[in-house]
């Protein structure tokens, strides 16, 4: 069997996925129905914490049982996150929704970069990963760009309802494509782990024994963490500028649009740059930037937006690619699931300190807070990554 089709679906899968244009008017949305800023943020630690408990399981359940059907699992719960949210009204409603997204997003993380990988390790292409990866965010971004686009237009014209029935239409497709991947064979060595205990002692050891994959995917943690609220509120960030909704649309697909080259291109920046130099400039620009959004409350901070996201194109693949060279396939998505957990844990702490900051100071206070935190890591990644990380 051609297992490289599964690339090509999952491609389509990550499109429809993320084809949600309630998106764009998500925050203004969740606000019209009575959510505050602090509300918000305890839906996202909600879906965190959810993340977090079931990340681990779901992984090595997609080990041991199967990716695709992870997958599918992931597309159904995501159909019935969308259908809650059309009728949510009252903060319950918002959680059971953000808790039933957390449940697929653990099911889901794992189980795609290692079907991914083992489907071109199956056709003898691992060596394509970061720019398979980087174009399966591309599809992510384009997919964002188109909901982006009209997204403004339909909820302008239809009302915001309306957004989130054309985002359910697109999960279903989603859903659809991911009844149709076929399961790699996996490769693995002799002594795998067969057992719960054994696959988590051994995800431990693992990364006990490899400080500097470590290092690379915490980097990877905070700047994933401190763009989730850029992602989350920048609807809220460009009201407070006084920008109406009609261009809201334009904005977000800006966002998505600008993140291609970085993601598309990550795989040749890594053959022309050390990880320690590509990492240690995407933390610095991040650092300056949310210091730069914080404190200047104008247009300019719009552009400064622009270039974090730039950068953070970068990352993911990165990353992930750092890590999954390193792995065996009997465990790709238990240790992939690892990554997400941590993911989940930096954004409950960096969430605390932001939900904090922003309630006293609004929005600028709360990115000014993820400036500091880009900036200790900043230090750190500095001082721990000499002589480990080339």
């Amino acid at each position: 069997m051609n297992y490289a089709n599964n690339v090509w679906k999952l491609y389509a899968i990550r499109f429809f996925h993320n084809l949600i244009p309630a998106y764009v008017i998500e925050r203004l949305f969740w606000e019209q129905r009575g959510m505050t800023i602090q509300m918000v943020v305890y839906t996202e630690i909600i879906y965190a914490i959810t993340v977090v408990l079931l990340e681990i399981p779901t992984g090595i359940i997609a080990d041991k049982w199967s990716r695709k059907k992870m997958i599918v699992i992931d597309g159904f719960l995501g159909c019935c996150e969308l259908l809650i949210l059309v009728f949510a009204n009252k903060f319950r409603h918002f959680a059971a929704a953000i808790f039933l997204a957390g449940v697929g997003r653990a099911a889901y993380s794992g189980s795609e970069n290692a079907l991914l990988y083992d489907s071109l390790l199956s056709s003898g292409k691992e060596h394509n990963f970061e720019k398979c990866l980087g174009r399966l965010n591309a599809c992510d971004f384009s997919a964002a760009i188109l909901a982006a686009l009209s997204g403004s237009l339909m909820a302008s014209r239809f009302g915001f309802e309306f957004n989130y029935w054309v985002s359910f239409a697109g999960m279903f497709v989603s859903l659809c494509i991911s009844f149709l991947l076929a399961e790699p064979e996996i490769k693995s060595r002799p002594d795998a782990p067969t057992a719960i205990k054994e696959y988590v002692a051994e995800s431990v050891r693992f990364f006990g024994r490899n400080y500097g994959v470590c290092v690379v995917l915490l980097s990877g943690m905070v700047m994933g963490a401190a763009l989730n609220f850029i992602d989350e509120f920048w609807q809220l960030y460009v009201n407070r500028l006084g920008i109406p909704v009609i261009f809201f649309g334009l904005f977000s697909a800006g966002l998505s649009f600008i993140r291609l080259p970085g993601n598309v291109l990550a795989y040749r920046l890594k053959n022309r740059m050390s990880y320690r130099g590509l990492i240690s400039g995407v933390v610095f620009v991040f650092t300056a930037g949310f210091l730069y959004i914080s404190a200047v409350k104008g247009y300019t901070s719009l552009a400064v937006i622009f270039v974090i996201c730039v950068v953070s194109g970068v990352m993911e693949p990165l990353t992930s690619g750092y890590l999954h060279h390193r792995i065996d396939s009997s465990m790709r998505a238990t240790i992939d699931s690892f990554q997400s957990l941590g993911l989940r844990v930096m954004i409950i702490i960096v969430g605390l300190g932001f939900g904090f900051f922003s309630s006293r100071y609004d929005i600028f206070g709360g990115y000014g807070f993820i400036a500091l935190i880009c900036g200790v890591f900043l230090i750190y990644f500095l001082v721990s990554s000499k002589k480990i990380i080339e």
